[in-house]
């Protein structure tokens, strides 16, 4: 008679395919931790991210193109409705250095709060025009990842390329945000909780992060509070 088999320690066939499963799933994402510990940090990596940072992934300093903001204006696709428009008050002659601009925060102008209504929910195509600034430096494959999350939630991640800007210039372009249609229950939860809709937008040039900005976003505009 011959001797019964032993069994294999590990638990089979499914018990391996499921650890490879999870394996793989690992690999497609990154923590913020691991981030902040790289020297340069690329498109591939912010893509990975399952959730809205908590910190910025890059200081200040990075953005050594001088690449700077100066207009921001969105509207509806669809009626041309003019949403939101913020401009940069141009500097004047008669603005004196500030005594005390050590104490400014160095994250200053990086986050922006918006408030819509909740008919914002239910827009399909959005224009967002900016108008921005390059230094003395030529800039190039400048690109802007932006990723929005509602409670940790990937909602869209929104991909744009700007390309080349010479040294010196103002530029301003539209990019065309398409939403996701959302669930009736879906939107009235974000409606419901104001600014737990988050968003961070990573900019590169060369395929190196230079600029991270963040937001985050109330749908409750004009309903009266109880």
């Amino acid at each position: 008679m011959s001797a019964p088999r032993e069994k294999k320690k590990g638990g089979g066939l499914i018990s391996r395919l499921a650890k490879e499963k999870k394996t793989e799933k690992n690999q497609n994402y990154i923590t913020e931790e691991e981030l902040l510990q790289k020297d340069n940090i690329s498109p591939e990596d912010v893509l990975k991210l399952p959730k809205v940072t908590e910190n910025y992934l890059c200081e200040p300093e990075a953005n050594v193109f001088q690449i700077d903001f100066t207009r921001f204006k969105i509207r509806d696709m669809d009626s041309g409705t003019v949403l939101f428009e913020i401009a940069k008050p141009p500097p004047s002659e008669d603005d004196e250095p500030d005594a005390e601009a050590e104490d400014i925060d160095p994250n200053a102008g990086r986050f922006v709060r918006y408030q819509f209504t909740p008919q914002f929910l239910k827009l399909r195509t959005v224009g967002a025009t900016v108008e921005f600034t390059v230094g003395d430096k030529p800039v190039s494959q400048f690109r802007m990842i932006e990723r929005h999350y509602f409670r940790e939630r990937l909602l869209k991640s929104f991909d744009f390329n700007f390309g080349f800007c010479i040294p010196n210039s103002k530029n301003t372009c539209e990019h065309i945000y398409e939403f996701p249609e959302l669930a009736p229950d879906q939107i009235q939860e974000m409606i419901d909780h104001p600014y737990e809709t988050k968003s961070d937008s990573f900019y590169f040039v060369d395929n190196n992060l230079i600029m991270h900005n963040k937001a985050d976003y109330a749908y409750n505009g004009g309903i009266m509070q109880q």
